[in-house]
């Protein structure tokens, strides 16, 4: 590979979640090798909630080497079902392999997938390229370099933000390369924009859990009721209760909670690490049954429930700026919305490497190609998910028929109700025929390069 020809560029990445870890390891299988990883929090564990992850963003993780980590740990989603509040069905949506896709869609615990991707980091690039405790506070970049091929360098600031009087191990580190994926509250994204302000705020808010039931439906289901403000999501998340016979069911709960004519964007302040009383929101829940499943019982029987605001951030014009680039939330945070957040930034991981690896000695060209390629992309989904993306079919039952049907097409044709979700697939890149496509063409890519997934994660067995 010609860029191990000459000295390596060093990487700075700021930020471990999915974005940042997952540009590490395509960075890594790419060739290049000086990556350095900071992150603000002093220790990562498997907290959180699920997350979906699409099949366009589950094929660049087997081409990582980690579809056999992913099987054990994840739930292959079958369905996706749509009812409104009475429990009537809208849409039932084949959804990964059961669609067709040669590679599955996943339900997982956004922690336990954290962990899983920071596992195959330090094996891969060794643990000493992780620096926890280090929150990135500022950059400078030097002068412009002239010439055909413009490579600068920067350098990154940090402190320890758990304890301010304490410094970092490293309180700054130079490289030709800062991925700032420092997710919706970015601090690079800020002192690029420092007029942006607090992310958007939607005026919905989400509380979310998980508890361990019996299965329903297929035991793979995922199971979308309501309307736009007032909806309930729940989807199976783990492969070790699914071996045990159970299902581990994630759930979300959202409300409208400011009136969408407020002009008032600012999110309410919240802690996502404290519980919440489940009186906040419980109330309209209470006699919904959809997809054999209890609404009451399922929050009734949950011991932690947490809050979230459901916020996103306008498209902004630039992410790159010579050696520094954006990723993941940190460039275009977006509402939960059509199960594309974390898939979206591993998609960005894909495209970014490919832009350095066609330009290792301009970097500042690769950086902008990356840009051309993701933002206007992104910038699409993000609009679509504020317009209701796939989850649109839920407000068009509701608002033609708000008192329930016997049957959906005499309230929404077939053909209306199937198009939203295909032109949402073509919006967020997820359409099968390209999917597969490329599926083909990379068949084999781990297995050539020697990539396999982390050995803890390829032999759980509940």
């Amino acid at each position: 590979m010609p860029l191990l020809e000459d000295k390596q560029p060093r990487i700075i990445i700021a930020g471990a979640g999915i974005g940042g870890l997952t540009t590490a390891l395509s960075l890594h299988a790419a060739g290049f090798t000086d990556i350095h990883i900071f992150e603000a929090a002093s220790n990562l564990t498997t907290l959180g909630v699920g997350i979906n992850v699409q099949p366009s963003a589950v094929l660049i993780l087997r081409n990582l080497g980690l579809l056999p980590a992913l099987k054990s740990t994840a739930i292959e989603t079958k369905e996706l079902n749509f009812y409104n509040r009475h429990g009537d069905a809208i849409l039932s949506e084949p959804r990964g392999e059961s669609a067709g896709y040669m590679v599955p869609q996943f339900s997982i615990h956004r922690g336990e997938f954290q962990i899983l991707l920071l596992d195959a980091v330090k094996e891969r690039l060794g643990a000493d390229r992780v620096h926890l405790s280090h929150a990135l506070v500022s950059f400078e970049q030097d002068e412009e370099l002239g010439g055909d091929s413009p490579s600068g360098t920067i350098t990154a600031r940090f402190v320890r933000k758990s304890d301010l009087a304490l410094k970092p191990e490293i309180p700054e580190m130079t490289g030709e390369v800062l991925i700032a994926a420092d997710g919706i509250n970015s601090v690079a994204r800020k002192l690029l924009y420092p007029e942006e302000g607090p992310p958007r705020f939607s005026g919905r808010m989400l509380w979310r859990g998980c508890h361990e039931q019996e299965p329903y439906l297929t035991g793979a289901s995922m199971v979308w009721a309501g309307h736009a403000d007032e909806k309930f999501i729940a989807y199976p998340i783990s492969g070790n209760s699914m071996r045990n016979g159970k299902s581990l069911v994630n759930w979300i709960a959202e409300l409208r909670i400011r009136d969408e004519d407020d002009p008032d964007l600012t999110p309410p302040p919240v802690d996502w690490t404290k519980m919440v009383p489940k009186s906040k929101f419980e109330g309209p829940f209470q006699t919904w049954h959809c997809g054999g499943l209890n609404m009451k019982q399922l929050i009734d029987d949950t011991d932690k429930v947490y809050e979230f605001p459901m916020s996103d951030r306008d498209p902004v014009p630039r992410w790159s700026f010579r050696s520094l680039t954006l990723l993941g939330d940190a460039a275009h945070a977006m509402y939960p919305i059509g199960s594309n957040g974390a898939s979206q930034a591993i998609i960005d991981a894909e495209a970014l490497t490919q832009c350095l690896l066609d330009n290792p000695r301009n970097i500042m060209l690769a950086l902008e190609q990356y840009e051309a390629i993701r933002l206007p992309a992104t910038a699409k989904i993000v609009m679509a998910n504020r317009a209701g993306g796939p989850d649109y079919v839920l407000q068009l039952a509701h608002e033609r028929a708000p008192d329930g049907f016997e049957n959906i097409y005499d309230v929404v044709p077939k053909e209306e109700l199937e198009g939203v979700g295909k032109q949402y697939k073509l919006v967020a890149g997820f359409e099968m025929e390209s999917v597969n496509k490329k599926a083909q063409e990379t068949e084999g890519t781990a297995e050539k390069a020697g990539l396999k997934s982390p050995v803890k994660w390829t032999n759980k067995s509940g």
